[in-house]
């Protein structure tokens, strides 16, 4: 069998996701340059309120070489170094999830594991200390890594708050520089072939009917292709996650230029808070069985830091993700292919993560089955490990209240059951290597949300009777080195501030 190479893709649906997805093809394959075509209307809304990543977004900046100065300016952007909890474990209650590396291993024994043996014997400080990145997010401090051997310095590392239509307006730009074409109209149609249930063509309401070799459905939740007219199915995830609306608004900023994201609980849900250059994003998570619509956004609004500057948009949502992600001739990105609240902000990393899979899986007209099914059961894998470490935010809580209690008393999913009892007898954590979240996050997510373990790694023992003068060299060194670093906001002014607006 020859290989019969993809010849046209149509993108329906524009955003953040469909903007990624047009980048990075057009970038991947310039063969299909001219031969890319997204189709979306100015008069469907994005929803546009995830404005916090992780660190991978990095690599997707320079993986596309683009100036990430030059991005920060134009998306209004700021830098985020982790990730606070507030009120979370219990009332207040603050922990931070840092991005990169925690302390150092000593004498090949992990530091999590002579941290823990450590803290259990009430001798060790708490464990952000020793993480520069969660020093310095409490500082407001911030700055790129250096090369400077040996120090915590070198291994900065870091994410990026944005305004996520300026984003999807500057991906534009780089996509149609590199041959994508723009339609502007809404999809009135969508007609299958009656021999197999391949997409074969899209009608738009002004009649204009495309067609595509393959086809990309970033039209949100609706999944306008690979729902209403494959009709893949839905898992839902609610009986685990339990909210199900949002209410978001921008808001004036008077507080710090953060170089974090802070999630706050709320009696219901939590609330999240995301400095940007030119404003802060502001949004409540919360449940409509123990919260009504109304309540939520007084409640939003009566914990703004400044004047809100536009009217909330409320969302509705059901957390869970499509059954086949693709389906036929037809993939889903972003918030069609499934959704997970933006607890730990992996909204952008799903779409980044779905365009890289299907990088390596990428078709020819043929579209194999065996490709097809690889690709579903790694997106799966992403959405249910990210799934676990949200719901373990929830399940690990002192919080009272009719909410939380639902949420303590729900089973947790068999994948991280069997996680969290490893972890309870000695700590110990262990993960597949194709998982989003580290071994670190793990740690500090569950120390911070105050989980208990019957007793420490007995590796730590292979250091002797006195592993804590190790910790307090750790803890002395990312004390100097958040020191040595600029303000945020001096660090912006310097290298990235945005032209006023």
């Amino acid at each position: 069998m020859t290989n019969e190479p993809i010849r046209s893709v149509a993108i329906v649906g524009g955003g953040t996701a469909g903007w990624m997805s047009a980048a990075t093809l057009s970038q991947s394959f310039p063969h299909l340059r001219g031969g890319i075509r997204l189709i979306e209307s100015e008069a469907i809304g994005t929803v546009g309120v995830g404005e916090a990543t992780i660190p991978p977004i990095i690599d997707y900046i320079r993986t596309h070489g683009i100036d990430e100065d030059d991005l920060v300016r134009r998306t209004q952007a700021t830098f985020k170094l982790g990730i606070e909890f507030k009120d979370w474990t219990r009332p207040g209650h603050s922990y931070i999830h840092p991005f990169g590396p925690t302390g150092l291993p000593k004498g090949g024994v992990p530091f999590y594991t002579y941290w823990h043996r450590c803290a259990l014997q009430g001798t060790a400080a708490p464990l952000e200390v020793y993480s520069l990145q969660a020093v310095a997010a409490r500082q407001d401090k911030f700055m790129r890594p250096v090369d400077r051997m040996h120090s915590p310095l070198a291994t900065i590392v870091y994410a990026l708050h944005l305004d996520a239509r300026l984003f999807a307006g500057y991906l534009r730009a780089y996509a149609e520089a590199r041959g994508v074409v723009r339609t502007e109209g809404k999809v009135r149609d969508v007609a299958l072939r009656s021999e197999d249930g391949f997409i074969k063509a899209i009608t738009l309401e002004s009649g204009e009917r495309i067609e595509a070799d393959l086809y990309i459905d970033c039209t949100g939740f609706r999944g306008l292709l690979i729902e209403e007219a494959l009709k893949t199915g839905y898992e839902d995830w609610t009986h685990w996650l339990p909210c199900d609306r949002a209410v978001a608004v921008p808001c004036e900023r008077t507080g710090p230029l953060s170089s974090h994201t802070m999630a706050s609980a709320r009696e219901v849900g939590w609330q999240w808070r995301i400095p940007l250059q030119h404003r802060v994003g502001n949004g409540y998570v919360y449940s409509s069985q123990f919260l009504t619509d109304d309540a939520a956004q007084e409640i939003l609004l009566a914990n703004l830091e400044g004047a809100a500057t536009r009217e909330p948009l409320r969302l509705r949502f059901t957390a869970g993700r499509r059954k086949q992600c693709w389906s036929r001739n037809c993939v889903a990105i972003g918030l069609s292919a499934g959704f997970l609240e933006p607890l730990e902000s992996t909204g952008i990393h799903l779409i980044q993560r779905g365009i890289f899979v299907l990088l390596k899986l990428f078709p020819d007209r043929h579209f194999r089955q065996q490709d097809i099914d690889q690709y579903n059961r790694q997106l799966a894998f992403d959405y249910e490990r990210a799934r676990d470490f949200i719901v373990a935010h929830y399940h690990f809580t002192e919080r009272e209240g009719g909410f939380w209690r639902y949420c303590r008393s729900t089973a947790l999913p068999e994948s991280l059951r069997e996680r969290i009892e490893l972890f309870r007898n000695y700590g110990r954590l262990l993960r597949d290597e194709n998982e989003l979240f580290s071994v670190q996050s793990w740690f500090h997510m569950l120390i911070g949300q105050g989980v208990k373990t019957a007793g420490y790694d007995p590796f730590a023992d292979s250091l002797g009777p006195n592993p804590q003068a190790a910790l307090d060299e750790i803890q002395q060194v990312v004390a100097g080195c958040a020191s040595t670093m600029p303000s945020h906001e001096a660090f912006i002014e310097r290298h990235c501030r945005a032209a006023s607006q």
